[in-house]
């Protein structure tokens, strides 16, 4: 690579990491990951679970209560573990 088209790239890299650092506050995380671990488990429990529902639809925040709801009413043991992760 040419010296030139090298320190082009190191800049573009460097003003990318920058600008993607952001600083969550903890509660704010906690909440993305529990979004993201109800939408993994309304996909993964959906066929015993959730199969009156859309198949694609998406899980926001308030839709928590409901999905720890039917894991816990439909599911099997391993549906019941999930729940109760989620309602930590």
């Amino acid at each position: 690579m040419s010296p030139a088209l090298n320190k082009h790239l190191s800049r573009i890299g460097r003003k990318g990491g920058l600008r993607s650092r952001r600083r969550l506050e903890s509660e704010t995380a906690r909440g993305m990951v529990r979004i993201r671990e109800a939408r993994r488990a309304y996909r993964r429990f959906y066929a015993t679970c959730f199969w009156f529902r859309d198949p694609g639809y998406l899980v926001t925040a308030d839709d928590i209560p409901w999905v720890v709801d039917g894991l816990q009413k439909y599911g099997n043991r391993e549906a019941w573990e999930t729940a109760a992760r989620l309602c930590r």
